[in-house]
């Protein structure tokens, strides 16, 4: 048990290429999403034994693993199934969603069974058409904002650059692509960070890295605060060229002064303030660069002004501090100041975040559904003047106390949505007990959104912004936070009729319409 091991460990050390020896190896992926289609799909194409285990697969996809050559098990995973230790794998690719606590990864530790994550993986094939650098972004919020952006500054300047990972695009569909890319700008939830190991054969190295910001989240998957943040700081290892930290969190300051990074590598820091030299940061309403030139001890670039974001609507605080982010990873790479400003020019927020839908009588509806945890809802809130706020959903073990607490001065009302109305109802009562309240008690979703939208209606003022900030999770009663957005939409536009300026407004970070 022990030489044959030994023997395994030996040969996954030696599983570092594109062109290694992975035929037959015996590989377990657990569950088929995106992620674990990716892998399932990678490695039968790299020739090893492959057994998909899934509660549910849908039967296209089942066809599909059928025709690439693997197995598929249907199971609820709800404890380890026997054909899995029949087939004896070597190594156990896991989903993002399986916590670590599972019973199949309890047994795979018992057993000295290998457990990667898509990225680990996704590193280890990396040179399958040409080895791309990787530049890694991960925080509480503002990741998938920070990698189009960093993206959207990369190709500017004509290199070949992908936006992947959490994002959308696995990362293996990144590296398989073969148009190649130089560089891949890689999102990564705390769920992939937490499998990555730090040293060995499977550690990434990037190219550059940042942890926009932490603050709880997820904590009933990680099961504590440390736990999330240890996760996140993994980013840092290993860091080559420049380890970008937000000037205003200082956990992330402590997580690259911890870090074991590459010879070399320097501490690049951002915020609204006053950039020190090595910095990134805002002076009298200009976007500045005081890292990436020689004379920065007493001089700075010009990337961009507030007066020039603001008509596109890329004036929330937390959007110019994931421009900064965005521009010193951008940076760290060669892109001149003048390709990030030309390219701010033409960049566009996604839907959902904090995108205007309507203004109507004098006030605005803006859609920040994409505010999924407490951290998020706080950056929207701050943005606006006098707030109508509808929040809730599924809260996932996080404290809204201190959030609530810290709006109720710029609240007119709250509407309180999801199945977490509860601890908000309980908040707002501690912190605000005058605030009119009002609870979404429809059990129906088409209902939700339109019940919230004629209670926002009723109560708000001219010069007043309804806002769209759950602070919680999506799923208790939509979809995903997208559909949560369009269905706010969709009542929105449906109880103003015509009555709308239109949906493309520009943002105003003052909330003074």
């Amino acid at each position: 048990m022990g030489e044959a091991h030994a023997s395994s460990a030996a040969r996954l050390d030696a599983l570092t290429s594109w062109n290694a020896d992975w035929a037959g190896l015996r590989v377990a992926v657990l569950g088929v999403g995106v992620t674990g289609f990716a892998a399932a799909d990678t490695l039968t194409e790299l020739g090893a034994d492959v057994l998909v285990i899934a509660p549910e697969v849908d039967d296209d996809r089942a066809r599909i693993l059928e025709v690439i050559g693997a197995r598929l098990l249907r199971h609820p995973l709800g404890d380890v199934p026997a054909e899995l230790a029949a087939f004896a794998p070597e190594v156990i690719i896991v989903s993002p969603g399986f916590h670590p606590d599972h019973p199949v990864l309890e047994w795979a530790g018992g057993a000295d069974v290998a457990v990667w994550g898509d990225i680990e993986l996704a590193w280890r094939v990396r040179d399958k058409v040409n080895t791309a650098e990787w530049i890694l972004v991960t925080g509480t919020n503002g990741k998938t904002t920070t990698v189009q952006m960093t993206a959207t500054f990369l190709a500017a300047n004509g290199l070949r650059a992908a936006p992947c990972g959490n994002i959308g695009v696995p990362v293996l569909d990144a590296v398989r692509d073969p148009s190649g890319f130089d560089v891949l700008v890689v999102e990564l939830s705390s769920y992939q960070l937490h499998h990555l190991p730090k040293t060995g054969p499977g550690a990434l190295h990037p190219w550059s890295s940042v942890v926009l910001n932490v603050a709880d989240d997820h904590l009933d998957w990680h099961g504590s605060f440390d736990a999330y943040r240890a996760a996140k700081a993994t980013v840092y290892e290993n860091t080559k060229i420049a380890c970008v930290y937000n000037r205003g969190d200082e956990a992330t300051r402590r997580m690259v002064e911890d870090a074991e990074v590459e010879e070399g590598a320097r501490a690049i820091g951002f915020g609204l303030d006053v950039p020190g030299p090595s910095d990134f940061g805002v002076v009298d309403g200009i976007l500045c660069d005081r890292a990436f030139l020689d004379d920065r001890r007493t001089s700075a670039l010009e990337i961009t002004t507030l007066d020039e974001l603001e008509p596109r609507g890329l004036t929330a605080p937390h959007v110019v501090a994931n421009i900064l982010a965005a521009s010193a990873l951008a940076r760290s790479f060669g892109v001149p100041v003048a390709v990030i400003h030309d390219a701010l020019g033409e960049f566009r927020l996604d839907a959902h975040r904090i995108e205007t839908v309507a203004l109507a009588g004098g006030i605005r509806w803006i859609d920040d559904s994409k505010a999924t945890n407490p951290h998020a809802a706080q950056a929207s809130l701050a943005a606006f003047g006098k707030v109508v706020w509808i929040v809730g959903g599924l809260l996932k073990g996080v404290d809204v106390d201190s959030l609530v607490a810290a709006h109720v001065a710029r609240l007119r009302a709250a509407i309180v949505i999801g199945v977490d109305r509860a601890a908000l109802v309980a908040a707002f009562g501690r912190h605000a007990p005058e605030l009119p309240v009002f609870e979404v008690v429809a059990a129906d979703t088409d209902q939700v959104m339109p019940d919230a939208v004629a209670l926002a209606a009723a109560v708000a003022e001219d010069g007043d912004t309804v806002l769209l900030a759950p602070a919680a999770a999506s799923m208790d009663q939509f979809a995903d936070y997208g559909d949560r957005g369009r269905r706010f939409h969709e009542a929105v536009r449906s109880m103003l009729g015509g009555e709308a300026d239109g949906d493309s407004a520009p943002h105003d970070p003052t909330g003074q319409a």
